[in-house]
């Protein structure tokens, strides 16, 4: 355990570079991301949604403006995340509160990403507020073979109508040549209070524990990832108990399921705050192969939170918190009421010499 501490630690102060050496052996290094991207929205009024009530079109100035600006600094995050490490924009990224498939084109061909030449998987979902979860990747990094959409079915516990709410994405190909699961999520929220609510995120967490059953009913040793913003803590019973996550490593079985997001939670970090308090909704979880040399050529190096000071409030009560888009019905040139989190990838490739 000390020699694997020490081997880490010198491979963190040499990476300088997407493929680089450690004692004559070369590493890849990759990242997958999530972000939920507050609202981004476009101008035009869908009569199928209800999209009239999104921030950007209840503004009263110019709203063309505002969208372009929006999809820039978005853009511009994304371009950044996990680059400390890799040097290169997020292999993979899930997305949560997008529109439609335009918005992620504009995002796509913004000029922070348009030479990484990012692809897009995205289904219109039957959410109330006409927002849905996407997925983008590096062409040159991932190449999906399957996709599909996966709906959830819950009911508000008074009246027993439907609630409409996003479906969860399961995009499955190749990095680089080897067979990974990505499922994006964006769970229920909490409106009405955290315990009515709580049953609706059960719900959705059965939903993702199915999914990811059939995978590994197929290959135990699949290598999956789920993300997204689950509306819970990485200790709420939504992920401890009913996707049985590990927040140690050891403790992992064959079929389970790893979240290095608690421990950032035990550290007071988090990625949304409300009422005072930090929250760390943003999660990416994943399963063991990912751990383990034998099984995957990518393994697991580090979880982090992207919050850059750029990012962040910087005065009054809500210094510090994510600096939100939209606020009291106006545009703040901010970027996401949530901080982007991401997991850095590392996979030894043959050396040159």
């Amino acid at each position: 355990m000390k020699s694997s501490k020490i081997y880490f630690l010198t491979l963190g102060l040499l990476i300088s570079l997407q493929v680089f050496s450690q004692n004559k052996r070369q590493f890849k290094i990759h990242t997958v991301a999530f972000y939920n991207v507050e609202n981004l929205f476009d101008t035009i009024n869908d009569p199928n949604k209800f999209d009239e009530a999104s921030p950007i079109m209840e503004l009263n100035y110019n709203r063309q403006a505002v969208y372009e600006k929006k999809v820039k600094n978005m853009a511009h995050v994304i371009s950044e995340i996990g680059s400390e490490i890799s040097r290169n924009s997020p292999a993979v990224i899930g997305l949560a509160e997008v529109e439609n498939r335009k918005v992620l084109e504009d995002l796509a061909n913004d000029e922070a990403l348009l030479a990484k030449n990012y692809g897009i998987v995205h289904f219109d979902s039957p959410d109330a507020r006409g927002i849905d979860v996407a997925l983008m990747y590096q062409k040159a990094i991932f190449v999906p073979l399957n996709k599909s959409k996966h709906e959830l079915k819950i009911y508000d516990d008074e009246s027993r109508n439907r609630v409409y709410t996003r479906d969860q994405l399961l995009v499955s190909g190749k990095l680089e040549g080897e067979l990974v699961h990505f499922i994006v999520n964006h769970w229920p929220s909490r409106r009405g209070g955290e315990a009515r609510s709580r049953p609706k995120r059960i719900a959705a967490a059965k939903l993702n524990k199915r999914i990811i059953d059939s995978l590994q009913a197929i290959d135990p040793y699949a290598k999956i990832f789920t993300m997204g913003d689950l509306n819970d803590d990485p200790t709420n019973a939504s992920v401890k108990e009913i996707l049985k996550a590990e927040r140690r490593k050891e403790k992992v079985p064959l079929k389970g399921i790893y979240n290095p997001m608690e421990n950032l939670a035990r550290k007071g970090m988090g990625t949304n705050a409300y009422r005072d308090g930090w929250s760390l909704f943003d999660q990416i979880l994943f399963t063991k192969p990912l751990l383990d040399k034998d099984y995957s050529s990518f393994r697991f190096y580090k979880a982090g939170i992207f919050n850059k000071n750029y990012l962040t409030n910087k005065k009054g009560r809500w210094k510090g918190y994510p600096l939100r888009s939209f606020a009291d019905g106006s545009f703040t040139n901010g970027y996401s009421d949530h901080f982007p989190v991401y997991v850095t990838l590392i996979k030894e490739v043959p050396s040159s010499e």
